[in-house]
């Protein structure tokens, strides 16, 4: 038996802001953090990422705490930190000094070996007539599809 699959997406993310880059990152976590997010008890809702001298934390990235966890249950919007290469943390944290770039959580998945990987990505904060504009895209594409199902 195949286990299902864990993907959890920051959907506001991706109408908020616009991707210009994209890196997978490791996470550091504990047991039961890792046991919660197997189960799919994560949320990446208003997550966001900072740099603390050289090394990139995930900040309000909420994880269940662990029904079956019990006095060294984890606390559930613990600021965690992020495993990078040191090329690519010296690539955002000079990107994301720019005005108008941050990083922020795309999605969080579970690779082939088990590991709990999270998605960033360097983006731009859009306009509100830039979301507009993709709300009115998303309109017209699922319009399309309609019509070429008939």
């Amino acid at each position: 038996m195949k286990p299902t699959p864990i993907n959890i997406k920051n959907k506001r993310a991706s109408f908020d802001y616009e991707f210009i880059d994209t890196y997978t990152a490791g996470i550091v976590l504990t047991g039961t953090e890792i046991k919660s997010i197997r189960l799919g008890k994560a949320s990446l809702v208003d997550t966001y990422c900072y740099f603390v001298q050289g090394e990139l934390w995930v900040k309000n990235m909420h994880i269940a705490e662990y029904f079956y966890g019990s006095y060294n249950n984890h606390s559930a919007r613990r600021e965690r930190k992020l495993l990078l290469n040191k090329k690519e943390l010296r690539k955002l944290e000079e990107a994301g000094k720019n005005p108008g770039f941050t990083i922020v959580p795309v999605r969080l998945f579970i690779n082939e070996k088990g590991l709990a990987k999270l998605v960033v990505a360097l983006a731009k904060g859009k306009k509100q007539y830039d979301k507009r504009e993709s709300l009115k895209e998303k309109d017209d594409r699922r319009e399309m599809d309609r019509m070429f199902k008939r």
